[in-house]
Parts: C-alpha cells; structure tokens; sequence
C-alpha cells in the first residue's frame, strides 16, 4: 500500500483547481477512486462534467454560491461544515485513492469552518489516501502539517486588460 501525502494549492495565481483537477485525472486513469469535494461552489462549471467521461471520479458541491461581495449567511456555514463531516468520513474510509477539498481554504478564509475540524479531519485520513486542498489564503496550521505545498502567483493577468472568463479556458 501506497502512503498518500497532503497537498494544497494557494496562493493569488489563476491555476489552484485546474492543478487539482489535472491531478485528479491523472489518478483516475491509474485506477484509482476519486472524490473532489467543491467548498463554496454550488455551480456547474465546465471542470465539473469530468464526471461524465471518467466513473471513477465523483464530484460532490458543498456550497451554496460564491459570496465574494457579501458576507456568508449561517447557512453557509451549516452547508459547509456538513460538507467537512462527509469528507472526514471519506478521508477515513480509505475507499479513494484522491480526494480534493476544492475551495476548502476559502470556507477556511471566511470562517465557514474552523482549521482545527480541518486539521483533524487530516490527522484521521487513511494512511493511502492522497488529498489536496485549493484555495487562496491557506492558513499556517494547514501549511504546516502539508507535505506539498504550492503557491501559484500572478504575474500577469489578462483579467486585468477586461478580459473576462471564457468558457472552457477559465471555467
């Protein structure tokens, strides 16, 4: 049996799901069982149709929607740390080969959980179950006990000269 180690992808830079989503892919067509998790998001972007060409991977929405300009509502939190018990519950089992916590550092950022449930969660996962968690503003304590960390920066964003996001490029 394989030991799974503990990845996250942060930082500002555009890349953090697709990094995951690639990985993902990867494990799937090795063999292995994958969940991903999506914290926050309660939409279908276009990375979420993987689902339908690969059966070995199972995407779940923990989220109601995006609240960058406003703040959550309780039941956000309600959603989110529902959400978190099912991925414990996954994490422990040893039944997947992957599993993302897409967005989880956000749900973290916006205090729709707390790091220590997170921390735990991590310290009771299977011993061969590889996971990474995405998102902007990955706390020190999750820093920390993670085995891979990479931080996507931006350099240059075309973002930023209007252009918006395309479909199947940026969603």
């Amino acid at each position: 049996m394989e030991k799974g180690y503990i990845h996250i992808y942060t930082g500002n830079g555009k890349g953090k799901t697709t990094a995951a989503f690639g990985l993902a892919v990867r494990a799937a067509l090795s063999g292995k069982k994958v969940f991903i998790g999506q914290f926050v998001k309660n939409m279908e972007y276009n990375e979420t149709k993987i689902k339908d060409y690969l059966s070995n991977i199972e995407i779940k929405q923990l989220g109601r929607g995006c609240f960058i300009y406003e703040d959550p509502e309780e039941i956000d939190k309600e959603t989110a740390k529902k959400g978190l018990e099912e991925c414990s519950t996954l994490l422990a089992s040893g039944e997947y080969g992957l599993i993302i916590l897409d967005e989880i550092n956000i749900a973290l950022y916006f205090k729709l959980l707390e790091v220590s449930d997170v921390v735990s969660a991590l310290k009771n996962k299977a011993e061969n179950t590889e996971v990474v968690l995405t998102g902007r503003y990955a706390p020190k304590e999750l820093i920390e006990i993670a085995d891979l960390v990479t931080e996507m920066v931006e350099i240059k964003h075309y973002y930023s000269r209007g252009v918006l996001s395309r479909d199947g490029i940026d969603h």
